[in-house]
């Protein structure tokens, strides 16, 4: 690496400094306005710009794309809502005003080096924070779960292309593992020395994401987008060194990003700030997601009644009779139960139904009820039986129902996904 930065006598041709303005004024609104979390507690500053925008962006969607009702501002686990869409366009809308006004004041610089360094910082950060963010979760295997009961038991067909993407990629820790090492080499970009190397890296990781994002339909593709567009703007600099090496086999000197002379007590600052930044990304960061592992596998062990229950018998008593007629519950395949408010029953006929569920130990009850709109309601008590038998007992329309299960823990051995296991060696390809 040649340390030899430009001089501030450099002379940037008329589109160069036209291209400048526009990304400068486009990338430091985003950042503003769509942080995610990537500058810790920065979210004191942005949410008071944010509370301007919410009232700003819905009459840009009235006026320019004719949207009359009214656009929900709140978080809802998307990051592709009608908002967020009307924002981008916004901050583009601003950044094209705000380059033909810088242009038309600012008529003798000859370069902007200062505002770059300090524009390629901000974007090093808040690419290589979110990274290495999203990669400690996955090196532990926190975004991307191990299937669930309901996961397994769902057809292919029946899932969506975001669930069949979490699903294939919850399945494996390792790949888990790779997935959250390469994100969290984005801490490459948080030295100059090593930027240009850490970008490549970065580019091919953010490329990947976001191709998972739009060819899945993963409601993340704006901000993927703009990680990947930040990270190519980085690189840059470096991308005709970079054709020439690898196309022409010419030999390159690849210089570091300019950085203006600093007085030696900012220096320092500038050193220890890095440093305790650092510190808390991946030292705070390893152990806040060791611990939100850790609390996840505790709420799953101590769920009351956790388990798949297979149907295997339906008892219907009216008064004093027997009877063999046939009822809802009838149609009932199996009960899964695997998140402390919901459940999941499915029927024999491939039809599923979401309930709300609630479980006193002590009392050894369990109330069901549905969360569509036919609002059907189950009381049972329950008890164990042998040999993972468990039994519930109600009562439905005035009739006493008893139902037989098979209840099972460790989910895992009922599935060929789950306990296919590792195989190095494969005489013929074990495709299903």
């Amino acid at each position: 690496m040649n340390t030899i930065s430009p001089s501030e006598n450099t002379h940037w041709s008329f589109l160069k400094k036209i291209s400048f303005r526009f990304f400068f004024s486009y990338f430091s609104l985003f950042i503003l306005l769509q942080n995610n979390g990537a500058y810790p507690y920065f979210g004191f500053i942005g949410n008071f710009f944010k509370n301007l925008f919410y009232n700003f962006v819905p009459g840009i969607g009235k006026t320019f794309f004719g949207i009359e009702v009214k656009i929900p501002t709140g978080p809802s686990g998307s990051g592709d809502t009608t908002y967020d869409y009307v924002l981008v366009f916004s901050i583009a809308l601003i950044a094209i005003f705000s380059t033909l006004i810088w242009s038309l004041i600012d008529k003798k610089s000859k370069n902007y080096l200062k505002m770059y360094y300090w524009l390629s910082l901000s974007l090093r950060l808040y690419v290589g924070l979110m990274l290495i963010n999203y990669g400690l979760v996955k090196v532990i295997q926190l975004q991307f779960s191990p299937p669930s009961f309901s996961r397994l038991t769902q057809t292919f067909g029946e899932a969506s292309p975001m669930g069949l993407a979490w699903t294939f990629l919850g399945f494996s820790k390792g790949y888990n593992l790779f997935m959250g090492l390469a994100e969290v080499a984005a801490v490459l970009l948080l030295f100059r020395r090593t930027l240009t190397f850490g970008l490549i890296i970065t580019l091919m990781t953010t490329a990947n994401v976001m191709a998972v994002n739009y060819f899945y339909d993963v409601p993340v593709k704006l901000l993927s987008t703009h990680l990947f567009l930040m990270a190519a703007f980085l690189f840059a600099r470096d991308f005709n060194k970079a054709w020439q090496f690898f196309f022409f086999r010419k030999p390159v000197s690849l210089t570091s990003i300019y950085q203006p002379p600093f007085k030696k007590g900012f220096k320092i600052f500038l050193i220890a700030a890095k440093i305790l930044l650092l510190s808390y990304v991946l030292g705070y960061g390893t152990i806040n997601a060791m611990a939100s592992k850790e609390r996840s596998i505790q709420a799953k062990a101590a769920l009351p009644l956790r388990g798949l229950y297979e149907i295997e018998e339906v008892s219907i008593q009216k008064g004093k009779e027997i009877s063999d007629s046939p009822t809802e519950i009838n149609g009932w395949k199996n009960l899964l139960i695997d998140h402390k408010e919901y459940a999941l029953i499915q029927y024999k006929n491939g039809e599923k139904l979401w309930f709300t569920v609630k479980i006193d130990s002590l009392a050894k009850s369990l109330q069901l009820k549905s969360t569509s709109a036919d609002l059907k309601e189950y009381t049972f008590t329950y008890h164990e039986g042998v040999d993972g038998d468990f039994y519930l007992n109600g009562l439905y329309n005035k009739d006493t129902i008893s139902i037989k299960t098979k209840r099972t823990l460790d989910y895992r051995e009922k599935f060929l996904l789950t306990n296919r296991g590792f195989h190095w060696i494969n005489e013929v390809p074990f495709n299903r």
